[in-house]
């Protein structure tokens, strides 16, 4: 079991994590929501979009951030209230994705951390970025 944070975040502090997204993902994730769109399975239906080929789901994408939130910034025990995010890049089976959080903003009088967020693909590219508020466990 991890301890849970004792102080607030400071702004400027930072956190990352990364992972292999893989088919089984796909998977897993429709399994979860149901979410059986052909982009995510149908290889000449992907391949006929804009997009150009099969695009894992976008929860996909951004559990990482939720893993960054939970285990590393803020920390245990930790959630989001809010997020705002926009989808920039498609993410494919096979790439490495990296989620970062950087904190905006930690008040004194809450248990309350804003956050910016993002992630990037192995190459370098942001495939999503956004802002994020967080109930922070044993901050204030």
């Amino acid at each position: 079991m991890t301890d849970v944070i004792t102080r607030a975040p400071r702004v400027g502090q930072t956190a990352s994590r990364s992972r292999l997204v893989t088919r089984d993902d796909i998977e897993l994730f429709t399994a979860i929501s149901g979410d059986h769109n052909p982009l995510h399975y149908d290889e000449a239906f992907a391949a006929a979009t804009r997009f150009g080929g099969i695009v894992v789901q976008g929860g996909v994408t951004t559990a990482v951030l939720n893993a960054v939130v939970a285990e590393d910034l803020p920390g245990p025990g930790s959630v989001f209230l809010q997020l705002d995010l926009r989808f920039l890049a498609p993410v494919r089976p096979g790439d490495v994705i990296t989620g970062t959080a950087v904190v905006t903003a930690a008040r004194s009088d809450k248990p309350i951390t804003e956050l910016r967020v993002d992630v990037c693909r192995d190459d370098g590219v942001v495939a999503v970025e956004g802002s994020a508020v967080c109930w922070t466990a044993g901050a204030a």
